[in-house]
């Protein structure tokens, strides 16, 4: 059990932290045995640890309720705009410490779990991680529910309730095994059920047009379950909510037409309806076509839709009943974000409700439309493109098909009046592809449906102009936007890593926590020797504590004064996980050659998850592991390289590695990752940045000063240039000594005895059609790795980089990019205002969530 802190620990703690009051501490003591009895109903005697985890949540969730319900009731009563962030993936990790932190409950929490005999690191660790998303864009969306909050917006995430979230991943003999992730298993102290405001999906059917309207009839019809989960602003009172949407069937499902003796196979059939939200689809920057995914995406929209329009009726203040039936106000009441084009239909149902429902003309629903609704573009890669086949929708939502060939035949008459004669330009803009099997671009769609269209990077939002949705640009070039990505601050610095936050604060104050620009004034310390050295302690207390991690839940041993080289990420060939094993079997081969030279000593671990029908992915894992099981069982190597591969990464392995990192690798071709948020999750956390200019890697080398970040290989012009040229790999191959004994290697069985062809597909790939260019950059890149390899020999130099680098981390708060977002794109202004909590008698007032 960890010991409690001196009291001069605490003072220096407090302020990111929170206090630690008797007053406070008694009660959560008291609250905590109270849950114990009355919601887990255990006693001290049988209590197991995760009783004990479940006491301790529902005792903090219990200080969310009043600010909770305040938050909402202040929202009636202000009827401010409310914005809608839509999207099937909200990547949130686990709850417990960040709601302790933004509630400032921290050390009060640990004094009263250590007086009540328990540990609250090993309560934390009984929280299972609530892994709705894939990567970046999921985890983008839970950083952003975490600063709407704390800029005080009246904000809501809607997506699905995963009964099965991303796989855990298990590495057997070196191969990637797939594990579901029955997240729920235990239950979700966090999450509360509103079965109150169910709503019908419809699904399937047929048309009719009447003369007094359009009816979509005979569907079959699934019922959507919200589950709400309060998220905290940080220190300010408000509580906004993440609604998540779980799939129910009706009670009549199925039952109407069955035979006699069919009753039973009719209640068994509710399953079917129920898969809707059963599993998280596992693709990250990969377009799979299938029936249960684009019913996933509608059903989140249509749920939705349906909330958000009864929330806009109902919410005048001074009444529940129906007043707001003027639907043209809609855009100044309601701000949708479509966090990339997975929730692309919210487009077509809003139509469909304003016309079918609401009985507006085309034109008057069209602009509400588009004056409600924009779009986040989250990749360039051509594969994860969404395309739809239209029998697909035909069949699915046959409605939805009019209205997008309706949308589709206004949008070419005008690019048509624009562009006579110009056919070629059409086909490229049209909504629906033709050629083989049709289909609808939801791209196109996005863009032609919304007001505004951003990109998540300054580099990709000027590669979407210019490039992939160039035609678009030319005709409504004010659509178009940049809004850098960025990552809250509370989860990534002060959460993750609590020896940093305090040693910033102690020079600058708090205040950066919510203004994270103020880093920059850190700058004035960077020659200070008590900063620097404070700096470099808290790195190596970070990575002590990652090593004993290491050993307990991997036995692997790891030597902590080596450089820690950390590149993890989703596995893709994009993100060159391939290039970091050619840097690695090179190095292995040089100080096999020059075994007495002084090299630094380098750990360097690769995590990250494949997609399950990834092959080249997958064959990407075994390489990692198989270079491993050489590297680390080579006597002559010693302890100066080893490679690990960490399994299961996820966001509580990334809140423990990426304090503990030295080395950041952002290796992208240049040109292919949109923006990255792990960059700057290693930025902030003191790590140096190994990268090409691709993404925000292309800002942080403009806010910390190129000088101090690691920046190699083709910028994207080279990229293009050499993509006219023509890419030889070959070329690279006969040319670099080093790197055609490294590819021999691979292709030869070094790193696979047994079985001296399993890596044949990988060079193949690598020889033959690279889009990625791996072998092009290998020569800088290597040179660049003896740069990196020199600087850390000299500690203090180092260091002196990191602290530029943290300096320049402002820009890089989801805060910025959500300030952007509210001012630029929904028309909203942010406050740093605290809320009023009713402490007395809460005012009795009609609302509704």
């Amino acid at each position: 059990m960890s010991k409690p802190l001196t009291d001069q620990e605490k003072r220096k703690q407090i302020s990111v932290r929170g206090l630690a009051g008797v007053e406070n501490v008694a009660d959560l003591k008291t609250n905590f045995n109270r849950h114990l009895h009355f919601t887990l109903v255990k006693d001290r005697n049988v209590a197991t640890k995760r009783d004990y985890y479940f006491a301790l949540a529902h005792t903090v969730r219990d200080h969310l309720v009043g600010r909770w319900i305040r938050t909402q009731q202040h929202y009636y009563e202000k009827d401010p705009k409310r914005v809608y962030y839509l999207s099937l993936e909200f990547y949130m990790g686990r709850t417990l410490q960040n709601t302790m932190v933004n509630l400032a409950l921290e050390n009060a929490c640990d004094e009263a779990t250590y007086q009540l005999g328990l540990d609250m690191e090993e309560l934390q660790d009984m929280e299972e991680d609530a892994g709705l998303g894939n990567g970046g864009l999921g985890r983008l969306a839970a950083c952003f529910l975490d600063s709407m909050a704390t800029l005080g917006l009246a904000a809501y995430g809607y997506g699905i309730r995963y009964e099965f979230g991303i796989f855990n991943q298990k590495v057997v003999n070196g191969w990637q095994v797939e594990e579901a992730d029955d997240w729920l298993r235990y239950g979700n102290p966090w999450e509360k059920a509103r079965p109150e405001y169910m709503r019908p999906v419809h699904f399937y059917g047929r048309v009719e047009h009447n003369p007094d309207g359009v009816k979509w009839v005979d569907t079959q019809v699934i019922l959507a379950l919200p589950y709400d989960t309060p998220v905290p602003g940080y220190r300010n009172n408000i509580v906004n909510t993440m609604r998540l949407w779980s799939a129910k069937a009706p009670c009549e499902f199925h039952l109407k037409d069955f035979n006699v003796g069919g009753y039973i196979q009719a209640v068994l059939d509710k399953n079917l309806a129920e898969n809707i939200s059963r599993v998280l689809y596992p693709n990250d920057n990969f377009f799979e076509g299938k029936e249960l995914r684009l019913k996933q995406e509608y059903f989140v929209v249509a749920a939705t839709l349906q909330d958000i329009i009864r929330r806009f009726k109902a919410s005048k203040f001074g009444s529940t009943e129906v007043v707001r039936m003027d639907l043209t106000t809609l855009p100044d009441k309601v701000a949708i974000q479509l966090n990339d084009t997975h929730p692309a239909l919210a487009i077509p149902e809003l139509m469909r409700i304003l016309i079918d429902d609401e009985k507006l003309t085309w034109d008057t629903a069209w602009d509400i439309t588009v004056r409600t609704c924009a779009y986040t573009n989250h990749t360039v890669l051509p594969e994860a493109l969404e395309r739809w086949p239209v029998d697909l929708f035909q069949n699915l939502l046959p409605r939805h098909l009019e209205i997008i060939y309706e949308v589709n035949r206004r949008h070419l008459e005008r690019i048509s009046a624009l562009y006579p004669g110009d056919h070629d330009r059409l086909r490229r803009m049209s909504l629906v592809e033709e050629g083989g099997q049709k289909k609808i671009n939801m791209a196109h769609l996005c863009i032609v449906g919304s007001h505004a269209v951003n990109g998540v990077a300054q580099i990709h939002s000027d590669i979407i102009k210019d490039t992939v949705f160039k035609d678009f640009y030319d005709v409504d070039p004010q659509k178009f936007q940049n809004k850098t990505n960025g990552i809250t601050p509370r989860r990534w610095l002060v959460m993750c890593n609590p020896g940093l936050a305090e040693v910033i604060a102690e020079r600058i104050g708090e205040d950066y926590i919510r203004d994270l620009s103020q880093l920059k004034s850190l700058l004035k310390f960077v020659d200070d020797d008590a900063f620097i050295r404070d700096i470099a302690n808290v790195k190596q207390e970070n990575k002590l504590k990652f090593a004993v991690h290491l050993e307990e839940q991997f036995k692997v041993k790891i030597n902590p004064n080596s450089m820690f080289d950390v590149q993890v990420k989703r596995i893709h060939e994009y993100k060159r996980q391939l290039l970091n094993c050619l840097h690695i079997i090179t190095l292995y081969n040089r100080i096999k050659k020059e075994p007495n030279k002084a090299w630094t000593p380098r750990t360097i671990m690769i995590g990250g998850k494949a997609a399950p029908g990834y092959h080249t992915a997958k064959m990407i894992i075994k390489l990692i592991t198989a270079i491993g099981e050489v590297v680390n069982n080579d006597s002559v190597v010693g302890d100066r390289l080893k490679v690990i591969f960490l399994e299961n990464y996820r966001v509580t392995l990334a809140e423990k590695v990426i304090p503990a990192a030295d080395l950041s690798e952002q290796i992208s071709t240049a040109g292919t990752e949109a923006s990255g948020t792990g960059n700057m999750k290693f930025m902030l956390n003191g790590a140096l940045t190994i990268g090409t200019m691709d993404g925000a890697n292309v800002e942080m080398a403009e806010e910390a000063g190129e000088e101090n970040l690691f920046i190699f290989g083709m910028r994207v012009k080279d990229v293009e240039a050499l993509d006219k040229k023509g890419y030889d790999a070959l070329e690279y191959y006969n040319r670099i000594p080093e790197l055609k004994q490294a590819v021999d290697q691979i292709s030869g069985g070094f790193f696979s005895p047994g079985e001296p062809d399993q890596f044949k597909d990988i060079v193949k790939m690598l020889m033959c059609h690279d889009r990625f260019k791996v072998f092009a950059d290998y020569e800088d890149y290597i040179q660049c790795q003896e740069k990196v390899s020199a600087l850390y020999k000299n500690t203090k130099e180092w260091t002196k980089m990191v602290i530029h680098n943290i300096a320049g981390c402002g820009k890089f708060s989801s805060d910025r990019t959500i300030g952007q977002y509210a001012r630029e794109i929904w028309g909203m202004e942010p406050s740093l205002e605290k809320i009023a909590t009713d402490d007395e008698k809460s005012r009795i007032l009609y609302f509704n969530f």
